[in-house]
């Protein structure tokens, strides 16, 4: 695709541009642009012939359908009360520490964006964390740090890299 108004008119014929079609169109949008820019809303809502607001509202409303442009990895941390008291702030404080980024924050290259989200289904397995679709569950700090450097190793670029996220050699 070109641009987002081919994208956005090849999901509409895909999908149809009936109202209840938005929202496929919108996680549709995300998929290929990783997030939905006030361009893409106001092409989706004109392609539909939708109010703008309501598509604004349906896209700010959904927690998984993001309205910045995030990173490469989105690392999603459950918030609920069973991850809450199973440790879920140590899971965020070692995330943080590692990545030097806070909640709401993208690392400087763009690999990771790390964000807070409602229950993610794994409560009798918390605490739990999503990173793109994968379902991360026991989360210790441990193992955070190993799932994390995985991921980094993925996209390493050198030693420099290392020391950006504090990746211990083993």
């Amino acid at each position: 695709m070109n641009t987002v108004s081919e994208l956005v008119k090849s999901l509409a014929d895909k999908y149809g541009r009936e109202r209840h079609n938005l929202l496929p169109i919108l996680q549709g949008v995300v998929e290929q642009e990783r997030y939905l820019s006030e361009h893409s809303m106001k092409t989706i809502a004109k392609e539909l012939d939708l109010p703008a607001a309501e598509v604004y509202g349906t896209a700010t409303f959904y927690s998984f359908l993001e309205h910045k442009k995030m990173g490469k990895n989105i690392i999603r941390i459950c918030k609920t009360i069973s991850c809450s008291m199973k440790g879920s702030n140590q899971i965020l404080l070692t995330i943080e520490d590692m990545l030097k980024i806070k909640l709401g924050e993208t690392t400087p290259d763009g690999v990771f964006s790390l964000m807070q989200t409602n229950c993610l289904g794994f409560c009798h397995q918390a605490p739990a964390m999503l990173i793109n679709n994968d379902v991360y569950t026991e989360l210790t700090p441990e193992k955070v740090r190993e799932i994390l450097t995985s991921y980094l190793n993925k996209n390493k670029e050198g030693a420099e890299y290392e020391q950006q996220y504090s990746i211990e050699k083993t």
